[in-house]
């Protein structure tokens, strides 16, 4: 095998360094959402529960004991949650922003070699063509079929080998981005479900306090 890729020329190893990088980037990203897709289960709705009762150390308990992106996003929600609606949002869409920039570490790398290794692979062709009409010349044209035939196969190899590589590394990149799609929402839902229960929390506080205003204002016209 080793003496099989050494016939396609010096291009063979950047190819399969190429591969060696994208399994890499795979593999960890892969470990990494496993890894989280256990983290944070629920965690929205027990966060948002312990806020409609006033807990608000329940529920900063719950998003500390959490290592996920939910609980990092409820955790900085949860420290503006008694400011107005829009810097609440604000500070959530940060929050989740930076939780999937986070997620998306290094898919732009696997992108980058999904598309540079049949580049290369094509370079590595043209230059074993090169190579082999070089030869052509330097005998005259009197080449056999036999000669030639061989200097274009290992010209080609560097192509197949180029391929080999980008069209698995392009599959696990959409994959990836898939799993990045799907924390996304999950994260999105959770917001959404924390953001009910702080405007729920504070629907009977403003109604609350729209009747003592409404009350004062009545005994200023008695008076």
């Amino acid at each position: 095998m080793l003496g099989f890729l050494y016939k396609g020329g010096v291009l063979v190893i950047p190819i399969l360094l190429c591969s060696v990088f994208a399994l890499a980037i795979f593999l960890e990203r892969l470990i990494r959402f496993i890894h989280l897709r256990k983290q944070g289960r629920g965690l929205a709705e027990k966060v948002a529960a312990a806020v409609k009762k006033g807990d608000d150390e329940q529920a900063r308990n719950l998003v500390d004991a959490s290592d996920s992106p939910m609980g990092k996003v409820l955790a900085q929600a949860l420290e503006v949650k008694d400011q107005n609606q829009e810097t609440l949002e604000a500070i959530i869409v940060h929050a989740t922003e930076e939780e999937i920039r986070g997620m998306s570490r290094y898919l732009q790398a696997l992108a980058t070699i999904g598309n540079i290794a049949p580049l290369l692979g094509l370079f590595g062709t043209v230059v074993g063509m090169i190579k082999a009409f070089m030869v052509i010349q330097e005998m005259g044209g009197k080449v056999n079929a036999a000669v030639l035939a061989g200097g274009i196969w290992e010209a080609m190899l560097t192509t197949a080998l180029g391929l080999a590589v980008a069209l698995p590394t392009i599959i696990a990149h959409s994959y990836l981005v898939s799993k990045v799609n799907h924390s996304e929402a999950r994260l999105q839902r959770g917001a959404i479900i924390f953001l009910k229960a702080v405007m729920a929390k504070e629907g009977p506080r403003v109604k609350r306090s729209e009747r003592v205003r409404s009350g004062s204002r009545v005994s200023r016209v008695q008076g």
